[in-house]
């Protein structure tokens, strides 16, 4: 008699939503690799090139933008603990997307998702153009910088040139952003100790002696102060890619999240070495009347032309190419995550099968940068349509770092009263991180709705960077609804705290 076949038992299905579980290359990278990755995205020499001369020029600030760069750094360090602490729960490439869906529900984590995607691609148009204005410079090919067509090639050049190699490999993509990053920050150390030896030998035309009244916030009044910060705010985002690759990380649980706190404190000593240099050299009219790029004027001041003043260019160069590909990395991890939850088409949770990337996602990264890219140089003023972009994309960033840090207190809320510590580096730490976000998104509203405040003219009667960033926060609300109907089984999740064991293991050092 034969017997009958037994059916094996149905495997239970992957869940491809979980941290570590989406295709991504586990453990390529270390922690100085998390740690380049996070100060990289924040293009040091490109932030202090095109922000510095703008914070100098805000009415009653005078000597004060050192200040400004301390304060502003206050908020960043506050929601860099939230970061830390929610990528200890739940190491997810996603990132503020799927802890704000975890904590506050999966409408309020879609549209931070958007806030990050819209952040991202907003920035891309002025990278490139930064990066491709400063390869023409760099050569002395001084009529193509000043040229649109020229611009917008070199643009598309350097943003297919980066997508590609975020598309090859985790491992290239932080193997060349520790060579540009080591370039960059060895020459604005070499121009800061140029510029204060020249400044302490007797200086040039306008050079001042530092004074520790420079980094005093109380000296400044209260609408200076917070105009400053606006623009600081800019210059330390983007750290958050070095959290943005964990699930790619060794320990992606502990050592992202630790090279996040860190990379903020680099970049404010960075930004307050480069800052003091540049204004004790020239003088705070200098930075006012070149503005729109500090540092290549300044190289001429300080090097006197030659070699180092082409480094220094160079390592502008380096700092918004770095940043163009570290800025595609979190877009197309924050995509590939939304996917595999389910909040995107499954197509952007596609990964290549040799290189282990998002593939999709981070072509489309591409693509949409390139187009976003040429529709703004093509505008009648591209130079102040891109200003207005950078004010505009400041309401994503803020947006979405508030509600991160949000999303910490209230994803950990049974944990906190356990102990004092708890309490406050879990709980009023990132809550007070997005109580500082909050304000300064409002004060950002009320100062852009000024007329004659901004570069371009009204849209339709409202202000150019209300219409990107706001306007685009709106988009958002849009596409959420198409995805909601089309996709609605993300959208019955259930909230969820965090489990206890994370605080016990990683906060019982700390004396109670």
């Amino acid at each position: 008699m034969e017997s009958a076949a037994i059916p094996a038992p149905s495997a239970t299905p992957r869940d491809t939503s979980a941290p570590g579980e989406k295709g991504l290359k586990a453990g390529a990278i270390g922690y100085m690799s998390n740690l380049v990755i996070a100060i990289a995205s924040t293009a040091p020499a490109y932030s202090l090139a095109t922000t510095l001369g703008f914070i100098a020029a805000i009415g009653g600030l005078t000597t004060h933008a050192p200040a400004v760069l301390l304060v502003s750094f206050v908020p960043i360090l506050f929601i860099s603990a939230a970061y830390r602490y929610l990528n200890l729960a739940d190491p997810d490439a996603g990132t503020t997307f799927a802890w704000t869906t975890r904590a506050m529900g999966p409408q309020m984590g879609w549209i931070n998702g958007w806030a990050i995607v819209l952040a991202d691609v907003i920035v891309m148009a002025s990278l490139a153009d930064i990066a491709s204005v400063y390869t023409f410079e760099l050569v002395g090919w001084n009529s193509a910088s000043t040229s649109t067509p020229a611009i917008i090639i070199g643009s598309i050049v350097w943003i297919v040139l980066m997508t590609w190699i975020c598309y090859r490999g985790i491992e290239l993509s932080a193997r060349i952003q520790a060579i540009l990053l080591s370039t960059e920050c060895l020459i604005l150390a070499i121009f800061s100790v140029v510029a204060l030896v020249n400044v302490y030998q007797g200086g040039l035309h306008n050079s001042i002696k530092p004074e520790l009244g420079w980094f005093n916030p109380f000296a400044i009044s209260s609408t200076s102060l917070v105009g400053g910060i606006l623009l600081g705010i800019f210059i330390y985002w983007g750290w958050d890619s070095g959290v943005a690759v964990n699930e790619e990380s060794e320990n992606p649980a502990e050592g992202p999240g630790r090279a996040a706190v860190l990379s903020t404190v680099l970049l404010v000593l960075i930004y307050l070495l480069v800052a003091t240099a540049a204004q004790a050299d020239a003088g705070t009219h200098f930075l006012m009347v070149n503005q729109n790029d500090i540092l290549s004027p300044l190289g001429t001041r300080v090097f006197g032309g030659g070699v180092l003043q082409k480094f220094l260019l160079f390592s502008v160069l380096t700092s918004a190419s770095a940043s163009t590909q570290t800025t595609i990395l979190p877009t197309a991890r924050t995509t590939i995550s939304m996917a595999n939850w389910g909040a995107l088409p499954k197509a952007f949770a596609r990964v290549h099968p040799r290189f282990q990337t998002p593939s999709v996602s981070t072509l489309a990264m591409g693509g949409v940068s390139i187009v976003w890219t040429v529709g703004l140089l093509l505008s009648s003023s591209p130079a102040h349509i891109l200003g207005d972009s950078i004010t505009g994309l400041g309401f994503a960033i803020l947006f979405y770092y508030g509600f991160t840090g949000l999303a910490c207190a209230i994803y950990f809320r049974r944990e906190l009263f356990k102990s004092w510590h708890r309490a406050l580096l879990v709980g009023l730490v990132p809550f007070a991180g997005f109580g500082g976000m909050t304000y300064i998104f409002v004060k950002s509203y009320i100062t852009v709705s000024a007329p004659g405040y901004n570069y371009s003219p009204p849209i339709i009667g409202i202000q150019t960077p209300i219409v990107i960033g706001i306007g685009g926060l709106l988009l958002g609300l849009v596409f959420m609804a198409a995805q909601w109907i089309f996709m609605p089984d993300f959208f019955r999740r259930k909230l969820q705290t965090a489990d206890p064991k994370i605080l016990e293991e990683h906060l019982s050092h700390v004396t109670p």
